[in-house]
C-alpha cells in the first residue's frame, strides 16, 4: 500500500493494483472507494484529515468496496444498490445520480453515469481540478472485467458515447487501475475497442479467470475480459 501526496488536498491511495481516492474541502472530505486489502483505511484517511469523511463507492466490485464495513454511510449508484452485498443492515445506503453534485466545501463532485461494466458504475467529476475519477470502465493498458451477470457492452458503449461529448470538460482521468493519468482521448479509443469486439474485429485467447472461462480480447487500449 502507498499514499501518493498530490497536494494538500488530493491523496491517491495504491492498493495492489487497484486506487482509491481522499478529496478534501473546506467543510468536508470524500473517500472514493476503499480497496481491497487495507486493514483500516478509516484511520488511515483520519490521520490525514480531520474533516468529516463521506464515502463515495464507484461500483460494488469486491476490490473497491472491501473496507466499505469500516463506514455506517456509503454513497453509491442507485443502479448499482442491487449488487452491493450489505453485510451490516444498520450500514445506511445513499443512492446517487447522474448528475448530483456532492459539495465538500469550495470543491464540488458531480456524479457521472457509467454504467455498462456494472449497471451502477458512476464517476466522480472534480469540478475545480477537472479530473474525472473513472473507476474501472475508462482504462488505459489495463484488464477491463466484462463477464458475468449485469454486465453489458451495448450498455458500456452508450455511456462512453454520451460521456465522450464532455470530453474537454476533463483534463485529467484517473482510472481505479492501469496507468494513471489517461486523457480524454481514451474514451473514444475504449468505444472504438468494444465496437470491435461486438463486430467481430477484435482478437481474443481463452484464459481461465476466478475459476471462469472467458474470453480475453486484445483491444489496441486495453484487455476486456468477457463471457465466452
Amino acid at each position: 500500500m502507498e499514499i501518493i501526496r498530490k497536494n494538500d488536498s488530493t491523496y491517491i491511495i495504491e492498493d495492489n493494483g487497484v486506487r482509491a481516492f481522499l478529496l478534501i474541502g473546506t467543510g468536508r472530505a470524500a473517500l472514493i472507494d476503499t480497496g481491497m486489502s487495507i486493514t483500516d483505511i478509516r484511520s488511515m484517511v483520519e490521520g490525514i484529515t480531520g474533516k468529516e469523511i463521506l464515502l463515495l463507492n464507484t461500483h460494488a466490485d469486491r476490490d473497491h468496496i472491501g473496507c466499505n464495513r469500516q463506514f455506517t454511510k456509503v454513497y453509491i449508484g442507485v443502479h448499482e444498490l442491487q449488487s452491493y452485498p450489505q453485510e451490516d443492515p444498520k450500514q445506511e445506503l445513499v443512492p446517487l445520480f447522474e448528475g448530483d453534485c456532492i459539495d465538500l466545501g469550495e470543491r464540488t463532485l458531480e456524479v457521472v453515469d457509467l454504467s455498462g461494466h456494472t449497471p451502477g458504475s458512476i464517476g466522480f467529476y472534480d469540478r475545480n481540478s477537472r479530473v474525472l475519477i473513472s473507476g474501472d470502465p475508462i482504462q488505459k493498458n489495463g484488464n477491463v472485467y466484462m463477464f458475468g451477470p449485469k454486465r453489458s457492452l451495448i450498455g458500456y458503449i452508450a455511456s462512453l458515447e454520451r460521456l465522450n461529448k464532455r470530453k474537454d470538460d476533463f483534463d485529467e482521468i484517473w482510472p481505479s487501475h492501469a496507468d494513471l493519468p489517461i486523457d480524454s482521448s481514451n474514451i473514444q479509443k475504449c468505444t472504438e475497442d468494444i465496437k470491435d469486439i461486438l463486430k467481430g474485429n477484435c482478437p481474443f485467447a481463452i484464459k481461465e479467470m476466478h475459476g471462469t472461462s472467458v474470453r480475453a480480447y486484445q483491444g489496441k487500449t486495453n484487455i476486456y475480459l468477457c463471457d465466452k
